[in-house]
């Protein structure tokens, strides 16, 4: 148990340092290419925190387990709200902007309805990966129609602090990180996996505890850093936007690669729970869209997200015994 436990944390601490590299060179990369600082923000931002989820479940779904890509993107999702937003908003309250409200949050609750449709029959096949893919492209054509230079809010979103460098730097940074994620994610996979086996749990618990917490690390930081800097429509968009990566690119990953039967547990006990969470934090965005999400929703955030550790880590030993 000592080697896959040094060779995970090893794994996560490379994801962690290559994914905040990788956002940077990717912002770089499409600042230079001509897209604006709200696109960049809106899409190549989210999806650059969601590169570990992305690489993890690729990783993982080529060598044959399936459920821990599928609990590394519903853990993730969960860990967001409960634990990086929770954390967030107890260190800073974060103001709330109506126009985070009105564009992002229903592509957010639209993709988590999905997603639980895909999973309720219990097999993840391509027929169900491919109705998120369709929703992911939705997606971007919304987010591409409001970086129109006549569109609300165009003019008043900040997408946070993209690096100044050089496009071929920035280039070979990307490329640079991308392999770094991908030996990275595969030291998580294999670490993981031999983790699962020894404690007798299943993988899809890894994926929803050490793997989803390992990989919301980005999203963490940089959530935090966002809302100490005053930035905080990077703070909540980051979150929603991370989700809904997570959702429309992370999960159906293991749908086009390794598809067939998924833990019941996903659909049964685990997507309840990040559907409750997604509901709250819509509830939040509404009823504060014209004020803050304060250090008691953070804390009622954080409190959830220990309690629904608490009730795996229950339901795992139990499952051992």
């Amino acid at each position: 148990m000592l080697v896959p436990l040094i060779v995970l944390t090893l794994g996560l601490a490379v994801l962690v340092w290559s994914a905040d590299r990788f956002v940077g060179a990717a912002a770089a990369t499409a600042s230079q290419a001509g897209m604006s600082r709200l696109l960049v923000g809106m899409t190549v931002v989210a999806l650059g925190t969601s590169a570990p989820e992305m690489v993890v479940s690729t990783m993982a779904s080529l060598d044959g387990i399936p459920d821990l890509a599928t609990g590394n993107a519903l853990g993730s999702n969960i860990a967001n709200i409960g634990l990086v937003l929770g954390i967030t908003a107890l260190i800073v309250p974060i103001p709330v902007r109506f126009s985070i409200v009105r564009r992002e949050l229903p592509l957010l609750l639209g993709a988590t309805g999905l997603a639980g449709y895909a999973l309720a029959n219990g097999n993840l096949g391509r027929f169900d990966a491919l109705f998120l893919v369709l929703l992911l492209i939705f997606s971007l054509w919304w987010l591409f129609r409001a970086d129109a230079p006549d569109a609300p809010d165009a003019r008043d979103t900040d997408a946070g602090e993209i690096p100044d460098m050089p496009l071929p730097r920035a280039l070979a940074w990307l490329a640079g990180t991308l392999v770094l994620l991908a030996v990275g994610s595969r030291a998580v996979v294999w670490g993981a996996g031999e983790i699962a086996r020894g404690l007798g749990v299943s993988e899809l618990v890894i994926g929803l505890t050490v793997v989803a917490i390992g990989t919301s690390l980005p999203e963490l930081a940089a959530c935090v850093a966002s809302a100490l800097k005053r930035h905080h429509d990077i703070a909540i968009g980051n979150v929603i936007g991370s989700n809904l990566f997570n959702l429309l690119v992370v999960l159906p990953i293991p749908g086009l690669l390794a598809p067939g039967p998924s833990d019941p547990a996903a659909a049964g006990r685990d997507y309840p729970v990040m559907l409750a969470l997604t509901l709250a934090l819509g509830m939040l965005l509404l009823w504060q869209r014209r004020g803050r999400i304060g250090r008691l929703p953070g804390a009622l955030l954080a409190t959830s997200y220990l309690g629904y550790l608490s009730w795996i880590g229950l339901a795992s030993l139990g499952a051992a015994t």
